[in-house]
C-alpha cells in the first residue's frame, strides 16, 4: 500500500501546521528524519493492536496517560520515571481492585506539538505566533523563541528515542516488579490520605506475592510490564517521515509511536490527517468531541478502517460532564447499531477546562470524576464496554487542577503550576481517580 506524498497532503490544506519561513530548511529536516531508525517497531504496533481488540471486546481496560504536552528540557531519567510510576501505580489499582486486565500506554516519547484556537498570542502591545509545543516553537515570549523551527522537528525524535529507551529500561530492568510497588510510593503513602488506600491494595498484593513464592509460582509477567507510546499525529512532515513500509506485510507503518490519534481540531474526513492516518497499520485514536455527529464518527471508522480489522480504531470522546450523558448514548447506539466494534475511550479532561479567578487555566477535580461517571453511567445503560481512560497527568506533585483529596484551590494554583499548555493531574489526584475507576469497574 503507498502513501499519499507531502505535496499531496499540504494541498489538501491540513490544519493545525507549522508555517516554515525557509521551505529548504524544512525539506533538509525531513530528509534528517527519513534516515533515522524506527522509534518503534511494527510487530509491536501489531501486539497493541490486538490488546486494543481486546478491550473492543470488554475483555479488558486502556489506562492512556502523560503530559499535555511534553518539553525537551522534561526528558530526565527523574521525569520519564515519575511519569512511569503513577501510571503503572494507577494500573496496579485497576488491575486488582477491578479484576481486569490493563493495556498500558502513555502519552509520551512524542507528544511535543498541540494545537491552538489560535495562530497569534498578544502581551500587551505585542503579538507573536502561539505556542504550538516545542516541536514547533519556543515557549519564550520573544520573536526568536517564538519563529516555527523545522530543527526542531529533528530534536523531537532525539527526545522521543531517549524517553523509549529509558521507559524501556524502567518497564523490563526490575524497576516495574510487583514488589517494588511500596518503594514507588513510599512518601506519597505517609503524607496522602488516598495513599492509606494505596497502601491497603499494596499490602494484599504482598499478601499474594508471598503465597505465590511459596508454591514456586514466579511468572515473567510479575517483573516487568508491556508498556506502549502514543501521540497526537499532528505535524504531517514529523508522522509522514516516519512512516515506513514493513518488512514482513510491506504495509506502512507510523513508526514515530506504537498509537497515534487524530484530534478534534484535525478530524476532518476530507482532512489531510484523516487521510494519511487512513493508510497506517497502527491502531488508531480519533478525539470526538461535542459536535461529532454518529454520521461523522461512522464516517471516519469507514475511511479509517475499511477492512474492519479488530483493534485498529478507538473513539476517544471528550464531551465535558455537564453534556456527556446527553450527547454519548446517541453516539454509541447509533455506531453499534451500525456493527461497528471500537474501544470506546473517555477523555474527561479537554472538556472540563476553565480559567480560575486567578488568571491560571484549570480544571476541577470533582468534574474530571463526573464525567468519567457518566461515561459508565452511559454504557452501563447501553450494554456497552466502557473500554478506557485517557488523561493528562504528572508523575510530580504539582497544583495544576483543583480539587481531590488534598483539596487545592484556584489560590494554591501559583504553588507549582508547571505545565506549558493544559492543567494536569498531580501525582495524588491521578491515584485518587485510579481507586474511583476501579469501584466503577467492579459496579459494572
Amino acid at each position: 500500500m503507498s502513501i499519499p506524498s507531502l505535496d499531496d497532503l499540504r494541498a489538501m490544506g491540513a490544519a493545525q501546521q507549522p508555517t516554515y519561513a525557509d521551505p529548504a530548511a524544512r525539506d533538509a529536516a525531513v530528509a534528517t528524519l527519513r534516515r533515522m531508525p524506527p522509534l518503534v517497531f511494527a510487530g509491536e504496533c501489531d501486539d497493541l493492536r490486538d490488546r486494543l481488540a481486546s478491550v473492543a471486546r470488554g475483555e479488558a481496560f486502556l489506562l492512556q496517560g502523560g503530559d499535555c504536552a511534553e518539553t525537551f528540557e522534561g526528558v530526565t531519567a527523574e521525569n520519564v520515571r515519575n511519569k512511569l510510576r503513577v501510571l503503572l501505580s494507577m494500573a496496579v489499582v485497576l488491575t486488582y481492585a477491578a479484576s481486569v486486565p490493563v493495556v498500558k500506554v502513555g502519552r509520551l516519547a512524542g507528544q511535543y506539538a498541540k494545537p491552538r484556537s489560535s495562530d497569534t498570542e498578544t502581551r500587551g502591545d505585542v503579538t507573536l505566533p502561539a505556542y504550538r509545543g516545542d516541536a514547533v516553537n519556543g515557549f519564550d515570549f520573544t520573536p526568536e523563541a517564538r519563529a516555527h523551527d523545522p530543527q526542531r522537528l529533528v530534536d523531537v525524535y532525539n527526545a522521543s528515542s531517549a524517553t523509549l529507551n529509558l521507559a524501556r529500561a524502567f518497564t523490563t530492568g526490575g524497576y516495574a516488579d510487583l514488589r517494588q510497588m511500596h518503594v514507588w510510593n513510599t512518601d506519597f503513602v505517609k503524607r496522602s490520605p488516598v495513599g492509606v488506600s494505596y497502601e491497603r491494595v499494596g499490602a494484599e498484593i504482598d499478601r499474594a506475592l508471598a503465597f505465590m513464592d511459596a508454591i514456586g509460582v514466579d511468572p515473567d509477567e510479575f517483573h516487568s510490564v508491556d508498556f506502549y507510546s502514543s501521540h497526537e499525529a499532528l505535524v504531517l512532515e514529523y508522522e509522514h517521515a516516519l512512516t515506513r513500509i514493513d518488512s514482513r506485510t510491506q504495509s506502512p507503518y507510523d513508526v514515530s509511536g506504537h498509537f497515534v490519534w487524530i484530534g478534534e481540531r484535525t478530524r476532518q474526513l476530507d482532512g489531510a490527517h484523516v487521510e494519511l492516518l487512513s493508510h497506517i497499520a497502527n491502531p488508531i485514536g480519533v478525539k470526538l468531541g461535542p459536535t461529532t455527529t454518529p454520521d461523522d464518527a461512522i464516517a471516519l471508522y469507514e475511511k479509517l478502517n475499511p477492512e474492519r480489522t479488530p483493534g485498529k480504531v478507538s473513539f476517544i470522546t471528550r464531551f465535558g460532564a455537564g453534556r456527556i450523558r446527553d450527547l454519548l448514548p446517541h453516539l454509541v447506539e447509533k455506531v453499534t447499531a451500525a456493527g461497528i466494534d471500537v474501544a470506546w475511550i473517555c477523555d474527561p479532561m479537554h472538556g472540563n477546562t476553565f480559567e480560575a479567578s486567578s488568571g491560571y487555566k484549570t480544571r476541577e477535580f470533582d468534574d474530571v470524576i463526573d464525567e468519567v461517571r457518566g461515561f459508565f453511567e452511559v454504557h452501563r445503560s447501553l450494554g456497552t464496554w466502557p473500554g478506557g481512560l485517557h488523561v493528562e497527568l504528572t508523575g510530580d506533585d504539582v497544583t495544576e487542577c483543583v480539587g481531590g483529596g488534598a483539596r487545592l484551590s484556584a489560590d494554591d494554583l501559583s504553588r507549582r503550576y508547571e505545565t506549558l499548555c493544559d492543567p494536569r493531574l498531580n501525582r495524588e489526584q491521578s491515584l485518587e481517580l485510579a481507586f474511583l475507576v476501579a469501584e466503577m469497574l467492579r459496579d459494572r
